[in-house]
């Protein structure tokens, strides 16, 4: 892949991400609590994965998990964001797929999705800020 493509492409990553976490937020306001952590693991991937195509020109592996992404480019994040990376790696299945949807949303009550989007968005513009 050409550099200008890569370029290109880290920049749609991005987009994308954007376009991502403004849902997960749209989920939130609807009090689609597991929607909205399911759009919020969507748009870390996709930001992470315009770091890998920007950092390391080329194309990012097809890959939901964001600790395997994080780790196959070496992404150094800084204090607790490798944490909520983590955390919310370890959410994302569940909320995808849930052996008990009543079970899932008493875990993911208003409080717990409000400040799981507020790292979000801070990752995310720490993630932005890294083209």
């Amino acid at each position: 892949m050409g550099s200008e493509k890569v370029i290109k492409s880290s920049i749609e990553w991005m987009k994308q991400a954007q376009y991502d976490f403004d849902t997960a937020q749209a989920m939130f306001d609807s009090g689609r609590y597991i929607y909205a952590v399911f759009m919020s693991h969507m748009a870390m991937e996709k930001a992470i994965k315009g770091v890998f195509a920007y950092k390391l020109k080329e194309a990012p592996p097809k890959s939901h998990d964001l600790i395997y992404l994080s780790n196959k480019m070496k992404l150094a994040l800084p204090g607790d964001y490798q944490m909520f990376i983590d955390k919310l790696n370890d959410l994302s299945v569940p909320a995808r797929y849930p052996d008990e949807l009543d079970k899932l949303l008493n875990q993911y009550d208003k409080k717990r999705v409000s400040e799981l989007l507020t790292k979000a968005k801070e990752v995310l513009t720490w993630l932005t800020a890294q083209l």
